[in-house]
């Protein structure tokens, strides 16, 4: 679900073109709406409430019984929709092994290059900091 999340709509969409999607309906059409965001002091101090983030949900059935449900920060109903598609197809025993295969496993894959190259790039401006001891007192 992490992978989902992560990835843009557009790049699970086109995955999911190469498949025979089986019928399936919406149980909650992709909504809008905020969650409260909680922090703690020091990691693990009094919490305290953040702020407010907006996200988008979505649940769809498959023909077959399965449900999957969609949760993704932002605005993107669409988005929600298709990780809850993708939820339900990797839980049916038809379509689990090929979108495991070819949805998912791609798209971590281009996950981990993007967090690569953004910690090359990190690393690329770190400083290092030293101090010399000086010989006096």
């Amino acid at each position: 679900m992490a992978v989902l999340a992560h990835a843009e709509a557009g790049e699970i969409a086109a995955r999911l073109r190469d498949f025979a999607l089986p019928d399936h309906q919406d149980l909650r059409t992709p909504e809008n709406g905020l969650v409260m965001l909680r922090g703690r002091v020091g990691g693990d101090g009094a919490p305290f409430n953040l702020g407010e983030a907006t996200v988008s949900r979505a649940a769809v059935r498959l023909a077959s019984g399965e449900v999957g449900f969609g949760y993704t920060l932002g605005r993107d109903g669409e988005k929600a929709r298709l990780i809850a598609l993708c939820d339900a197809l990797v839980q049916s025993r038809d379509f689990g092994g090929a979108v495991e295969r070819d949805v998912i496993a791609p798209l971590r894959e281009q996950l981990m290059i993007r967090r690569k190259q953004a910690a090359a790039e990190t690393a690329a401006t770190k400083v290092d900091f030293y101090t010399m001891v000086r010989g006096e007192g």
